[in-house]
């Protein structure tokens, strides 16, 4: 008897037992995407955005660069971290069932056509097209004799004293590479006859030895030649480069004066950055990351970066010495690092090969210098967008008010990642020198930013300012600041409530909501938010935020549900769901992997929701299957700007289009972010404001320049503009720069 395939569960529209899980018509593992595929995909459409021709050419340039820092911290962490599941045997597998080692065989395949296509891109695409506009990338026989010399008294003044080059023989132990380094791999022999040749090889076997010589980091990557770049005053400048790489290589010789020199072959290692152990136990938290900060720095290598002809003798030799396997090794078929393209982007002064200039506009309710900040935002709420309106302007200005107003007590403040020359911590401490209360949460555990966040925390508790980190087991992400200020008529307490970091650098580059608010109903909760993170408070529930771990998950599902109940009712009265003004969700994150979140909206999608997620990163829900997702639409937008903001928007039964319920703040749809991180999210009421975002996911929803569609099987496609749709046309932050600048006119700035 032939055996069949078990006929797939209906969708259930009856009511389900409390916290029971919606039934998916397909088999589990088929209904979600692998998260470490699905980045990948993400850093395709960041590649694609170099090979672009329509991207300005030194904007390509740097995309290469931003293509290249994605995988390094990918690697860091995520192989990282599958390595370290198959090492200890430990290998958990997701929902789509795929154990650590096959996904590190998977990422392998994927990446190395990926590294193939940003080499030719490269090599054949932008680096002639940027030599037709006289910003020459050169190898070093492409040099002028005059280049050369230039190039040699370069390498005899800078570099010569800095290098330290590093032998290994019986009294030279293997060096520690240090993790994202570039170095050249020397193999030389000790010529014959020389005396120390038979000293060091009795046999007369003149072996090789491996000698390391570290390409210097804090040296800039490209190396600016001038021999032939003077031109007449009326001339176009002339830009030509030659990598540090390539110079050090190249006069190497001086190094090992007297040597044979067989080989030279450049490298590059990445470390494994998943590392370290829970702090559920931790006494001392600033020692627990200061330990794990120094296991990290001699974690194992994951992977090995050599280029396309590496000599095989020192590429065992690495291999060996490293601990890797092969596939851990990946030939570079162009350059070893394209990060060091930033210096080219940096230091061509070529605008019409750039973005246009974008100087963020100073909110309109915010223009009058003069006048209080509190003053205006008793006046109403304020929302800012980021970086098309002023951070410096709107949370600087907050913060630096707060901490020289004689009116203000005290003020609150939450640290994930800052600038290093943040405005932020010179003001927060002269308000903690002038006697306010002044509390600051430093998170010690942001990735990458450990060291960084430990040294501020100790300034900060110099200066007398009240440091926490948090509590324990969770990672503070929230974006939030609180000030109470004594009026009149008592206390009244001011907040900021974000989706981006208290970080002056990125808030230019990422795109962030803030809500500048005195409603007592979110100022509450925020103030038991603090007690919660800096006290012993244990509060179940907020009235209005959405926090996380506490509440946020619950309330995500309760408005679900009632999209799904909208929808329900409407069917039962013999209605179409799915018609215009129908029940309808629209959710902007950075990523989307939550899986119980994931399977709620496959059930509202069934139900008859209709669903637009504009998910920048990767996204593990699959949109457009058949009788599990027809109804969820996955829009990806990637261009000048990061997407960074967080909204989520319920229809809730609202009669006209964007009516409804509105709501941002600092979490994604992630597992981490709702039950591992402290994350908040605020209702906006202010109708005004509501209408503006819903403004702007229109805007992205109808993008046909930077817009990405997802197919089922995790791919995607972007979006052909049609030649009637001239806003749509230039994308998303084209338009919402037209838009900023066209009020800034209107409101008479």
């Amino acid at each position: 008897m032939t055996q069949t395939e078990p006929t797939p569960p209906t969708p259930m529209h009856g009511e389900l037992m409390p916290g029971e899980p919606w039934p998916l018509p397909i088999p589990e593992h088929e209904a979600f995407l692998n998260r470490e595929v699905s980045w990948l995909e993400f850093n395709r459409r960041v590649l694609h955005e170099a090979l672009d021709p329509r991207t300005p050419l030194l904007e390509r340039a740097a995309f290469l660069a931003i293509f290249n820092s994605n995988l390094d911290e990918y690697y860091q962490k995520r192989v990282g971290g599958l390595k370290r599941q198959v090492q200890t045997g430990q290998q958990r597998r997701g929902p789509d069932d795929i154990s650590a080692g096959d996904q590190i065989r998977i990422i392998r395949d994927m990446v190395v056509p990926m590294l193939e296509e940003q080499a030719r891109g490269f090599a054949e695409d932008i680096k002639p097209a940027l030599a037709e506009q006289g910003v020459h990338l050169m190898r070093w026989n492409e040099l002028t004799d005059a280049e050369r010399v230039e190039a040699q008294e370069h390498f005899m003044a800078h570099l010569f004293p800095v290098l330290t080059p590093l032998a290994v023989d019986p009294g030279h132990p293997f060096p520690f590479i240090s993790n994202l380094s570039t170095s050249l791999g020397v193999m030389l022999r000790i010529p014959q006859g020389d005396p120390l040749a038979a000293k060091n090889d009795p046999d007369g076997g003149f072996g090789l030895q491996f000698a390391r010589v570290k390409v210097p980091e804090v040296l800039p990557g490209w190396i600016r030649l001038r021999a032939e770049s003077d031109t007449a005053d009326d001339a176009p400048p002339s830009y030509r480069f030659i990598t540090l790489t390539e110079l050090i290589h190249h006069n190497i010789h001086h190094l090992f004066e007297g040597m044979e020199i067989q080989e030279i072959e450049p490298f590059r290692v990445t470390r494994n950055a998943a590392v370290g152990s829970s702090d559920e136990d931790a006494e001392d938290l600033l020692e627990v990351v200061n330990e794990e900060l120094r296991q990290r720095r001699f974690a194992d290598v994951v992977r090995l970066e050599v280029d396309d002809t590496p000599f095989r003798p020192l590429n065992q030799y690495l291999i060996q010495e490293m601990d890797l396997q092969e596939q851990d090794v990946y030939e570079m078929p162009g350059e070893l690092d394209y990060n060091d393209l930033w210096v080219v982007h940096g230091t061509a002064d070529l605008p019409q090969l750039k973005y246009e200039p974008w100087t963020p506009v100073t909110p309109p309710r915010l223009a009058d210098q003069d006048a209080s900040i509190f003053s205006v935002i008793r006046s109403g709420d304020i929302l800012v967008h980021h970086p098309y309106e002023s951070f410096s302007q709107s949370v600087e200005r907050f913060i630096s008010e707060a901490c020289n107003d004689p009116k203000v007590i005290a003020i609150k403040l939450t640290l994930y990642r800052t600038a290093k020359d943040s405005p932020f911590i010179p003001d927060l401490i002269r308000a903690a020198e002038s006697g306010k209360q002044v509390v600051v949460l430093v998170e010690l555990k942001a990735r990458f930013d450990e060291e960084r966040n430990v040294q501020l925390a100790r300034r900060l508790e110099k200066a007398g300012i009240h440091v926490v980190y948090g509590v324990v087991g969770l990672k503070t992400h929230t974006k939030t600041s609180l000030v109470v200020r004594q009026e009149g008529e008592g206390l009244r307490t001011y907040a900021h409530i974000g989706s981006g970091n208290y970080n002056s650098k990125t808030a230019n580059l990422y795109t962030d909501l803030g809500l500048f608010t005195c409603d007592p109903r979110i100022t509450t909760d925020l103030v038991q938010v603090f007690h919660f993170l800096t006290g012993r408070s244990i509060q179940k529930d907020y009235k209005h935020l959405l926090i996380a771990p506490t509440n946020m998950r619950r309330r995500f599902t309760e408005m679900i549900d009632r999209e799904i109940e909208h929808a329900r009712s409407i069917s039962e009265r013999g209605g179409d769901p799915l018609a215009e003004g129908g029940p309808c969700i629209i959710a902007k994150m950075n990523s989307l992997e939550d899986q119980m979140l994931c399977r709620k909206l496959y059930q509202a999608s069934a139900a008859g929701v209709r669903i637009d997620l504009i998910v920048r990163g990767f996204c593990c829900l699959r949109p457009g299957v058949p009788g599990l997702s027809d109804n969820i639409r996955v829009t990806s937008v990637i261009g000048r700007f990061l997407e960074h903001s967080r909204v989520y928007y319920f229809q809730n039964g609202a009669a006209q289009p964007g009516g409804g319920e509105y709501y941002t703040g600092s979490a994604d749809w992630m597992y981490r972010n709702l039950n591992n991180r402290v994350e908040c999210i605020t209702p906006i009421y202010d109708s005004v404001h509501q209408r503006r975002l819903w403004e702007m996911l229109q805007i992205m929803l109808a993008d046909q320049r930077q817009a990405w569609d997802m197919h089922p099987d995790g791919t995607y496609t972007q979006r052909t503009p049609s030649t009637d749709l001239a806003t749509e046309s230039v994308g998303t932050h084209r338009t919402l720069m037209d838009l900023t600048r066209l009020e800034q006119l209107n409101s008479g700035g």
